[in-house]
């Protein structure tokens, strides 16, 4: 789902934001009644709720269909904690085994330093990641209650944990990294990521998939939904499917997707469940293929929704996919925006700044909407991107086109709880620029992230035997640095005022100063002291800060000291996109040929080091606003309403749930897996 967590532009400089409890963060909605955005706060990370506008004026067949394809997103849940880590089913449980026990409740206590308290904490924190390293940054976190507390809590509430996974969660030297990136060590024998079994190393992966790649005109994606383990010495793939890895959970996700089959709204809906469900039965990458492509041509489907191994994130080398799922319908208002870009978008490729041998002939089926998130699930939850762009199969994309989305209401939650949490007036250099983010700050945000998904992760061209796999560990961040690119190009070009897109000439410079004041400085909020930068789209927006800030030879951006404290200041615009066409330029080119070295060498020179000193200056800076520089969300809860002889008349929507709550309901109806599998 070319995943830009992006905060980018408005949301990077004002999402961030966290305030306990409701106080001015509640709006009215069209009954008059008070929502409330906040819900909960711990460590790094703030809970928030989404509303799904305009559910209630949906037909009935519609809020059916979201009813049972919001169950198939929930019933892969333990899919993704599994993948994430062998030992997450069996920790999460035993946590949740200790919190619901007598003798929990018992003992539990408000005061912010005991042993129950801080167990709460931690089960949060486990919940939000989906196991036991930080969803962002891929490191282990260590529970702050003690070991001995910990195995009492065991003894008394009657679970017992094996030794080997206590292990795991209390000593720092096992499995510090969910998906390890640094050079030069071998990527799947320091991941905890459980894509590949026990003794694997990266040379058998690699090995075993360069036999298996298929090269045929219309390619399978070989990995894409199997783990690789060793047996007998001999490397074989476990295939997720009804029957094999991950069965029990699938064959519910089936189930489900069979009820929605009822609701489907056009025959070209119909045909993609109806393709998903046998791709869920089988494992057959050939139909996995026909469903991609079923669901690119379902385009007049109001309701549309992604479930299954979709990313390739989180896999250390960039082949299997994780569990996903979210559930949406179209926003028909807000939609204009993004098919006035998919309109144009032959016009965008035509004019990029890349070598024309790098480009696409024709720019074939970019549909864009902005969709309304109903569900999210997996990899989607409770941390979530804010756009869509699918499928990742570069031939079907070719051949067929893709789908773009942008997810209006998510965006609009993290604005409307991030207002007056006092970030710009701590980072942005002066009132202008303030005032220039506010007014014009969060439609930047939208476009860019309209043109990344749109236009960016749709343009180009790979050149014949080029495919993802060749940039290797590298390639995500790539990949979204040239999409992200391809956003900061055209959000400044003339073409989107003429389009309506942008009120004036000038608007678009919000943009600009907030994804270089991301890039090089207030992005390392999210990374603690002494560390590398670990995820890709945090890599991707230094990557692109970082090198146009060494390459301004004319000071066109530079970063000043005021008042012992240090401020991003643009003095060129103009030349600050020049410089964005030309990293561009490079980097399409690095993607068309698929230059492994020079991907290497992009990243590690811009990417990954952190500036010691001006990052002790920015934790210290942000610490004083008490912010949570990571966003989730909570579900709202759907119910079937059903008269007397049984007939279902409507689907209610509730806001009410609590964090805590509706993770113990999703691990009490949603939990289908054995604790190893």
């Amino acid at each position: 789902m070319k995943k830009p967590i992006l905060l980018t532009a408005a949301i990077a400089l004002i999402a961030m934001a966290s305030l306990t409890g409701c106080k001015n963060k509640q709006q009215t909605n069209e009954n008059n009644e008070k929502f409330c955005y906040n819900v909960d706060k711990f460590y790094d990370l703030e809970v928030l709720r989404y509303r799904v506008e305009g559910f209630e004026q949906l037909s009935l067949q519609q809020k059916q269909l979201i009813y049972y394809l919001s169950e198939a997103a929930l019933q892969g849940r333990d899919i993704l904690y599994d993948q994430n880590c062998r030992y997450n089913l069996r920790i999460r449980r035993a946590l949740e085994a200790v919190y619901l026990s007598d003798a929990y409740k018992q003992q539990y206590v408000t005061d912010p330093e005991s042993q129950p308290f801080l167990f709460e904490k931690y089960l949060k924190r486990v919940w939000f990641s989906n196991g036991i390293h930080h969803h962002y940054s891929e490191d282990k976190f260590l529970p702050e209650f003690s070991r001995e507390w910990f195995e009492n809590a065991l003894a008394e509430s009657d679970y017992t944990l094996d030794k080997e996974v206590i292990d795991v969660m209390f000593d720092p030297a096992l499995m510090q990294k969910r998906m390890a990136q640094a050079d030069g060590i071998d990527l799947i024998a320091s991941s905890a990521g459980n894509y590949y079994g026990e003794g694997m190393t990266q040379a058998e992966a690699e090995a075993w998939y360069a036999a298996h790649k298929d090269n045929s005109p219309e390619p399978k994606w070989i990995g894409l939904n199997s783990q690789l383990i060793k047996e007998d010495g001999k490397v074989q793939e476990r295939v997720y499917r009804v029957g094999g890895l991950y069965s029990a959970a699938l064959e519910q996700v089936v189930e489900s997707l069979r009820k929605a089959l009822e609701f489907a709204e056009t025959p070209e809906q119909k045909e993609v469940i109806e393709k998903l469900i046998e791709y869920n039965r089988t494992g057959d990458l050939d139909t996995f293929n026909q469903y991609c492509i079923a669901w690119v041509k379902d385009l007049n489907s109001r309701v549309d929704f992604v479930n299954g191994f979709t990313e390739t994130y989180a896999d250390p080398l960039g082949i299997t996919g994780t569990w996903e799922a979210m559930v949406n319908f179209k926003n028909i208002e807000s939609t204009h925006r993004t098919e006035l870009i998919s309109q144009n978008a032959q016009w965008f490729e035509d004019n990029s700044p890349t070598d024309p041998e790098y480009k696409k002939e024709e720019v074939r089926g970019v549909s864009a909407k902005v969709i309304t998130a109903a569900i999210l699930g997996g990899d989607c939850y409770p941390a979530t991107p804010i756009g869509i762009n699918l499928p990742n199969a570069n031939w079907i994309r070719k051949e067929y086109g893709s789908k773009s989305v942008s997810i209006d209401n998510l965006s609009h939650a993290y604005d409307e709880a991030a207002k007056g949490n006092g970030f710009a007036e701590e980072f942005v250099i002066d009132d202008e620029t303030r005032c220039r983010a506010e007014q014009y700050g969060t439609l930047c945000n939208d476009l860019h992230t309209d043109l990344h998904e749109c236009a960016g992760h749709g343009s180009g061209k790979l050149l014949p035997g080029v495919t993802k796999e060749n940039l290797k560990e590298h390639g995500s961040t790539i990949e979204e640095a040239r999409a992200d690119l391809f956003g900061l190009y055209y959000l400044a070009d003339p073409k989107l005022v003429e389009l309506g897109l942008l009120p004036d000439k000038d608007a678009y410079k919000a943009g600009y100063y907030q994804q270089m004041m991301n890039g090089l400085m207030t992005q390392l909020v999210r990374i603690e002291p002494g560390k590398d930068i670990e995820e890709a789209h945090m890599r991707d927006r230094q990557l692109i800060a970082n090198w146009v800030y060494q390459h301004a030879e004319n000071k066109e951006v530079e970063i000043i000291e005021r008042d012992g404290k240090h401020y991003l200041r643009i003095n060129d615009y103009d030349g600050l996109r020049r410089l964005f066409g030309e990293l561009l330029r490079i980097i399409q080119r690095i993607t068309s040929e698929g230059d492994y070295a020079a991907a290497k060498e992009m990243v590690e020179t811009y990417a990954v080091k952190v500036n010691p000193e001006l990052h002790q200056e920015i934790l210290e800076r942000y610490k004083k606003l008490n912010l949570a520089p990571y966003k989730g969300f909570v579900n709202p809860v759907y119910t079937l309403v059903r008269d007397d002889a049984g007939n279902v008349t409507d689907v209610t929507i509730d806001y009410t749930e609590g964090y805590v709550e509706q993770h113990l309901r999703y691990s009490r109806d949603y939990s289908f897996l054995p604790d190893v599998n």
